[in-house]
């Protein structure tokens, strides 16, 4: 087994929700994602739940389905702390999008940045920038339930 870098790959990004129910949806049915793996920590109060674009059929061993996930790579895992979706005092985490600026976005691409944001339109999502916005008209953003920023580039974006 190799331990040089070039044999390195990015496999997962992590963000904190309050409401993993409603992340998860958002995920799966507004951006298409599903949902390959769920884990539980009893012990510290928290659940993993891991997203992926995928149309392969997934192990059915939790031991396998686990081993699976970390070997791909483009994964988004939402972490969840018992709790905060019923906590009214809790105002969630910070994206990093308001100051003390910090964590930017994920990007995702599409077909058609126009179609994906006229289907987007139906749905109800909240933008931070439409593709018609600002000098870079190729590209929108969007938001999550909790607020952390979605990039929307076409396949073939050029800068």
């Amino acid at each position: 087994m190799s331990t040089q870098p070039s044999n390195y790959m990015f496999n997962h990004t992590s963000l904190r929700v309050k409401d993993p129910q409603r992340s998860v949806q958002f995920y799966t049915q507004v951006l298409g994602m599903k949902l390959v793996y769920k884990k539980d920590f009893e012990s510290d109060q928290f659940t993993l739940y891991f997203l992926a674009y995928t149309n392969e059929e997934l192990p059915e061993s939790p031991e396998e389905l686990s081993a699976w996930v970390f070997s791909r790579p483009g994964v988004l895992e939402l972490t969840h702390n018992w709790g905060t979706e019923k906590d009214d005092s809790f105002k969630g985490y910070h994206s990093g999008n308001q100051e003390p600026r910090g964590y930017g976005h994920i990007a995702l691409t599409v077909d058609n940045v126009e179609e994906a944001c006229k289907r987007l339109d139906t749905l109800n999502v909240n933008y931070v920038k439409r593709p018609e916005d600002g000098k870079m008209r190729d590209i929108a953003f969007i938001t999550d339930p909790d607020g952390y920023w979605i990039e929307l580039l076409p396949h073939r974006l050029i800068l």
